[in-house]
């Protein structure tokens, strides 16, 4: 199945030559609309001229494509860096950094309101590892990386995705520092084909950093060491340490991997916290002193709190999933509000719940050096994964006193829990200031063990600066995971494994919740909003949410595609019945076994989704494995070519099966 950009406009800049001719005359060729941009100038942003890009425009359309003409530039101006001008510096900014920039600020909009849009930013070896002669090329090529990394990012839940591609092709801007034969093996046609496949609304990559060159493809990836800790209990961090640990800090033996800034310094965190709990590593000597609040860091650090015991039954198991919005309405929560139901489970973010006992019943007041006014208290972030408490680490930052908490919750021997709080104290530190923000209902919820008056008394509200009291934020920390549990885990807490979040903003009365959520491998990113129904206002609650469920636990990876399938339908169904107008059979193996069987009515009525075996006729089957059906869903598997390997077997009307690229990509989004 080729790669069609029928309907697709692409803007492609320095396209008068090179690698963007090559690129543009691709595009033209599968269907896109293409805007040829380049100045027309020399590589050092001398002259200017229309004919490069005209040029490339008649070619475009004197095969029948559909191009126009727009001038930039782009340029090359090598010097050592002792040479290197405020001019060559500047320029060179200019025109690769803040140009890519400015492109990319005119069309972000546009690709927010139609949900689709794919970036290719173009970097450099040189901007990758560095150069002689261009260190005004390399900052901005690297520059350029770092702001398709930040696309990547913001872009994501609107379908818009930027990777970035460091080429090794033969142009105006290698010939210089390329040898002539060199130069003529590398041609612009070996990039092209990663960039098309980039572009094309099939492929799911996003932040990633591709090498390329002579028809080879490479991905590139951060990599750090385990390093090491280089200060010791109350003493000075000093360079003669830092010499001693330097072999260990550069060995790269079971190196890490981390893919975003949340996992860089969450790494950091936890390598602080094992530390601190094992005595090495004390209270920050600058922030020894009492604040004005009473709060003393250096007697709070290290502080472990004698063990508690939590005892519960299904009583408070259900009273929680009431709390966090479970209804018996609804026949997949019964399991949680039921206990005579055969699969009865409590919700896997009750474990918080222990915790909290442990923190609020008391044991908090009775810290050395930790007075805190629970009317200005204020959840940060929870890292929790499926009672011992120790403070971890007190930080003082600005407005606010941040107390880091770690508490672990013991069945017998065995650790069943880990939670890790940071709680903001506003005003803590003779500071002043107070932490402004809006409510909801709480009397619910806090019948879960949180008796702190804050989410109940409007006078002790107003204590700490809010109009009425306002909803518990593990409340719709409860709310955000159910929701991801019964999208991606079919309700199954053993598929539950960690959850983490940041706490922004509480919530008022009169607010609806709403998750949003997407999946990359066995991760689920949570975007966490309140609405208000009267001003139609939306506000950040809770952001930077990560999840991860088992693909696994749940037998197969394929029920979570079906389930975003089947949600699909029930939303869009009649829409797609009038596009589909077919009932699609799915036999999916495992270990060359039967596993699953499901059946898509896109015929009959307004679509519906069917589980094990179906009493209507099915126009075409297709028998797959659980593992090659992911990786098709994920573009990672042409369809024809698992066909025609043995790998996809079709019984029936198999013209339809041209029709599964509506169901999988136009409505599942997958």
């Amino acid at each position: 199945m080729s790669l069609s950009f029928e309907g697709r406009v692409v803007l492609v800049t320095g396209a008068g030559g090179g690698i963007g001719r090559e690129y543009a005359l691709a595009f033209a060729e599968r269907g896109a609309s293409v805007v040829v941009n380049d100045l027309g100038g020399d590589i050092k942003g001398g002259g200017k001229s229309s004919a490069a890009a005209d040029k490339v425009v008649e070619e475009i359309r004197a095969k029948g494509g559909k191009a126009v003409a727009n001038y930039g530039e782009k340029i090359l101006r090598d010097r050592s860096f002792a040479r290197t001008s405020d001019v060559d510096w500047d320029i060179v900014h200019r025109v690769h950094l803040r140009g890519s920039f400015l492109v990319t600020r005119a069309a972000w909009n546009h690709m927010k309101n139609q949900n689709f849009g794919r970036i290719i930013m173009t970097a450099s070896a040189a901007g990758i590892y560095g150069n002689f002669g261009q260190a005004n090329y390399s900052a901005a090529k690297l520059g350029m990386l770092g702001l398709a990394n930040t696309l990547a990012i913001e872009g994501r839940k609107y379908n818009i995705h930027c990777n970035t591609i460091a080429p090794v092709a033969g142009s105006r801007l290698t010939e210089t520092v390329m040898p002539a034969d060199l130069l003529a093996s590398l041609k612009p046609e070996y990039v092209a084909p990663l960039v098309l496949w980039l572009c094309h609304d099939q492929c799911q990559e996003n932040g990633g950093l591709f090498e390329v060159g002579a028809g080879w493809i490479g991905k590139l990836r951060w990599e750090r060491s385990q390093g090491d800790i280089v200060r010791q209990k109350n003493q000075p961090m000093t360079p003669e340490a830092v010499r001693d640990k330097w072999d260990k800090i550069c060995d790269f033996t079971e190196a890490t991997k981390p893919v975003s800034i949340q996992e860089s310094l969450q790494s950091v965190v936890n390598v602080l916290s094992q530390v601190e709990l094992a005595g090495e590593v004390g209270a920050n000597p600058t922030a020894a002193s009492a604040s004005a609040s009473g709060i003393n860091p250096t007697e709070a650090v290290g502080k472990k709190l004698p063990p508690t015991t939590f005892s519960f039954d299904h009583t408070q198991c259900i009273l929680y999933a009431l709390g966090v919005g479970m209804s018996t309405k609804d026949p997949d929560h019964l399991r949680f509000l039921y206990e005579g139901h055969a699969d009865f489970s409590c919700l896997p973010t009750f474990g918080v719940i222990p915790s909290q006992a442990a923190m609020m019943g008391g044991g908090l007041s009775t810290v050395p050096g930790l007075n805190i006014d629970f009317t200005q208290v204020r959840k940060h972030t929870l890292n929790a994964e499926l009672l011992r408490l120790l403070i971890t680490c007190t930080l003082d930052i600005s407005k606010y006193h941040l107390c880091c908490f770690t508490v672990n919750t013991y069945n017998g021997n065995e650790l069943v829990c880990y939670n890790q709080f940071s709680v903001f104290v506003v005003g803590a530190g003779g500071f002043g200031g107070r932490r402004t923000s809006e409510k909801a209902k709480a009397a619910l919820y806090r019948l879960s063990g949180d008796w702190n008056p804050l989410h109940i008394d409007p006078s002790f509200a107003a204590l700490g600066g809010f109009k009425a009291p306002i909803l518990h934020g593990l409340c719709s920390f409860g709310f955000a995971a159910r929701h991801v549990l019964k999208q991606y885990a079919d309700n199954d807490p053993s598929r539950f494994k960690a959850i983490k979040v940041r706490f922004v903003k509480p919530v008022m009365p009169g607010q609806s919740l709403q998750t949003e959520m997407w999946k990359e491998g066995n991760r689920i990113h949570i975007h966490k909003n309140f609405q208000t129904t009267i001003l139609d206002l939306c506000t950040d609650l809770m952001t930077g949410g990560l999840m991860s469920v088992s693909v696994q636990g749940g037998g197969l990876q394929s029920e979570l595609v079906f389930a975003e399938i089947g949600r699909r339908i029930k939303d869009l169904g009649s829409e797609m019945v009038k596009k589909v107008n077919a009932v699609f059979g799915w036999e999916i193996t495992k270990d060359g076994r039967p596993a699953a069987q499901w059946t898509i009515d896109l015929k009959n009525g307004s679509g519906s989704l069917h589980k094990g075996s179906y009493s209507g006729k099915v126009d075409v089957t297709f028998t797959v494995s659980d593992e090659d059906f992911m990786e098709v869903v994920q573009g990672k598997l042409n369809p024809q070519k698992a066909f025609f390997s043995g790998k996809l077997k079709v019984r029936g009307n198999i013209m339809l099966s041209q029709k599964l690229e509506v169901i999988l990509k136009d409505y599942a989004k997958l």
